[in-house]
């Protein structure tokens, strides 16, 4: 992966969960709050597509009626939207590894079941087990240890 891109992962990886600052809130889903923020910092528009639509947000901003909103940042499926998702499907809430399917019912259980995570789950499992493989296709991991991909052991 080229240097540039993997400066844009990290960047993005550092800066996806900042719509949840409760002064960014103006829809409310931290997504769409966080990248309009960043954009508003004039942070670039690759990055602010990345916080925009992390972890499969498409999902979620459909069923909450913010989809417009979230299209104002273009969603690319590629590398590094994969490795971003990985990466935070992989964490849980405090920054402890969990695996894929760990980090789903973490989710599942603190949300609750009716919730609009819960309802977007089935398409966001998919899309989550899709962009996993496609990572482990590549054979590449996000390295916290030195802030850059490597490649996985054999």
């Amino acid at each position: 992966m080229p240097v540039r891109a993997r400066h844009t992962l990290l960047a993005a990886a550092w800066l996806h969960d900042v719509g949840y600052a409760p002064r960014l809130a103006s829809t409310g889903f931290h997504p769409i709050d966080g990248a309009r923020h960043l954009a508003s910092l004039g942070w670039s528009p690759e990055i602010c597509g990345l916080v925009a639509h992390h972890s499969g947000a498409r999902f979620v901003a459909d069923l909450q009626g913010l989809g417009d909103q979230l299209d104002e940042f273009e969603f690319v499926e590629d590398a590094l939207t994969d490795a971003l998702t990985v990466a935070d499907q992989t964490s849980g809430p405090q920054g402890q590894p969990l695996t894929l399917e760990d980090r789903m019912q973490n989710m599942l259980s603190r949300h609750g079941s009716d919730s609009v995570n819960a309802r977007a789950h089935p398409q966001r499992a998919r899309y989550f087990r899709s962009a996993w493989a496609r990572v482990a296709a590549r054979r590449l991991v996000l390295s916290p240890d030195i802030g850059s991909l490597v490649p996985l052991a054999s």
